[in-house]
């Protein structure tokens, strides 16, 4: 989870081909409507991302049923949104990447392909509550190579699963 530009769905790949598990990205979760209005420069509203959130989750809950866990690449930038997720996934794991605004421009400014503008990463900066020591997850600066983080992430996930460390 984290702001635009984190390396969310990079760490996120990388991190779920360690552990042998399902990967999407909740950015192919949003509506149409959604997508055009990101795209446009407009913030999405609590309104928008319910029901993205609610699709989210609920493939959380399905491969957490099916026994396979899964790896998600989603924003989840405040409490309540996370609250949704954790509803249909109690078991989730929230791992915040986090980096400077500049270094969050600089990448997203060279990213192709995206609908995310740079010019709505400060409305994403100032939404973005920090995980509370109530939530089950941690935090990791993305400010190093992502293999490097999604090892670390790994061995995050791992320990707070209970598993023994990876050698």
């Amino acid at each position: 989870m984290g702001v635009s530009g984190t390396g969310k769905t990079t760490i996120a790949r990388l991190l779920a081909t360690r552990l042998g598990i399902p990967f999407a990205d909740a950015d192919d979760f949003h509506s149409p409507e959604n997508v055009a209005k990101m795209s446009s420069g407009i913030p999405l509203d609590d309104s928008d991302r319910g029901p993205w959130l609610t699709a989210v989750g609920r493939w959380l809950h399905d491969h957490h049923t099916a026994g396979t866990g899964a790896v998600v690449a989603c924003s989840a930038l405040k409490r309540r949104y996370r609250d949704i997720l954790r509803a249909s996934a109690p078991s989730v794991f929230f791992l915040l990447l986090t980096a400077g605004r500049e270094q969050l421009i600089e990448r997203m400014t060279r990213r192709h392909g995206h609908y995310m503008p740079p010019s709505l990463l400060d409305s994403q900066l100032e939404a973005l509550e920090p995980l509370q020591p109530s939530e089950r997850g941690a935090v990791l600066p993305a400010d190093s190579a992502p293999d490097h983080i999604a090892e670390a992430a790994a061995a995050l996930f791992r320990k707070a699963a209970g598993a023994p460390e990876a050698g």
